[in-house]
């Protein structure tokens, strides 16, 4: 584990923001951890996994296009079509025509797509509680999430 004394000189520069940025930072890695079990059980990457999560909460068809998935994960289009182009080699996935505009492939996620993100993000959830119960109790949980929700959903300062 990282230790604060480590960034004295950073805390200088904002005594508050500092450590905070920091140790989101390190925490997004600590997530992480209990989560890449299951990503080689299932033998996906982050986005993969996150690509199949992201169709599988769409309507019910389970597509979007590549447009719209861009705009739900953390993706450049390069990296988007790379790893759409894996999940369709592996049929978890199938881009789709559109008749009215051959530009635009929708993406769709398969039955064998839905079957592997619906049971891999059961043991990823399960994994990351175990994880999360071990340092917070229901309580503090629910105030983190609170509080992460409205940072995430306050737009950065023009």
């Amino acid at each position: 584990m990282t230790d604060m004394r480590h960034h004295v000189w950073d805390v200088s520069l904002n005594p508050h923001t500092v450590p905070l940025f920091l140790w989101l930072q390190w925490t997004h890695h600590r997530s992480l951890q209990p989560v890449q079990p299951v990503l080689i059980k299932y033998g996906v990457s982050f986005a993969e996994f996150d690509l199949l999560a992201t169709l599988r909460n769409a309507e019910p068809e389970h597509t979007l296009t590549p447009s719209e998935l861009l705009t739900h994960m953390l993706l450049t289009s390069g990296g988007l079509s790379k790893v759409m182009a894996q999940l369709e080699s592996r049929g978890l996935i199938v881009r789709l025509c559109r008749h009215d505009d051959r530009r635009v492939k929708p993406v769709r996620l398969t039955r064998a797509g839905r079957a592997l993100i619906e049971q891999a993000m059961a043991e990823a959830v399960s994994a990351t509680a175990d994880w999360l119960h071990t340092a917070l109790q229901d309580e503090e949980l629910a105030q983190l999430t609170r509080l992460l929700e409205r940072l995430a959903l306050t737009p950065p300062p023009s």
